[in-house]
């Protein structure tokens, strides 16, 4: 008995130290990137679960250190025309993209429907490539932003909202206007210069092309 207990003590152990080996490879961004803002939705209700999301215990961004790296050249060559980088989501624990699995079967949740996926059955956001069930979040190097203009504090206008399912956010969509197709631009060729590409179907999301995680999808908490 004694040596089951020892042994039972030893793999919590071991898991620990793996838990703890996983988050030395992320760094909270606003330690690396000491001006660029966050908004952690998926900590607040103010998302399309409408909910906190599970995995999600403090309001930070976290990324791996090779994206928050590139990440601080996008913030630093905005930051040259009074611009800058604002955060919604980054790291994703696989527990946070669960959440979502189990929000898109209650199809009698629609508190949210209003706000975020008004002409979308939520039954088809993983069909139609809203939501993954594996998603790129939880390797650690994509990120959902936005561009900011640092004087005024205000977000520049990119057509629709961040999260909103549906045609208008996609890229080279004809729903918005030149001006908010040219802040669309803006933010993609800044992201692309700096290594990241573009998910097409969302004008908010990117990834690091290189990223140091492809296979791995890590489930520790945000906090």
């Amino acid at each position: 008995m004694k040596r089951l207990i020892i042994l039972g003590w030893l793999i919590l152990l071991c898991h620990q130290l793996i838990a703890q080996d996983d988050r030395s490879h992320f760094v909270n961004i606003q330690e690396r990137i000491p001006t660029i803002q966050v908004d952690v939705r998926y900590y607040t209700v103010d998302n399309f679960v409408g909910a906190r999301v599970d995995g999600y215990k403090r309001p930070v961004i976290l990324l791996s250190k090779q994206a928050a790296d590139a990440l601080a050249k996008v913030q630093e060559e905005l930051s040259q025309e009074g611009l800058g980088l604002k955060v919604f989501d980054g790291y994703r624990p696989q527990k946070g993209v669960n959440h979502f699995i189990r929000w898109a079967k209650d199809q009698a949740d629609t508190l949210t429907k209003q706000k975020y996926y008004p002409y979308v059955n939520k039954k088809d956001v993983f069909k139609l490539g809203y939501v993954a069930s594996k998603s790129g979040h939880s390797r650690g190097s994509t990120v959902d932003l936005t561009i900011v203009n640092l004087k005024s504090g205000q977000d520049l206008d990119m057509g629709s909202g961040w999260d909103f399912f549906g045609d208008i956010s996609a890229h080279g969509t004809t729903l918005i206007s030149r001006q908010q197709a040219a802040n669309r631009l803006k933010l993609k060729s800044v992201m692309e210069k700096h290594g990241f590409r573009a998910y097409n179907k969302e004008w908010w999301h990117y990834t690091l092309r290189n990223e140091p995680f492809p296979e791995k999808y890590f489930d520790f908490d945000v906090e």
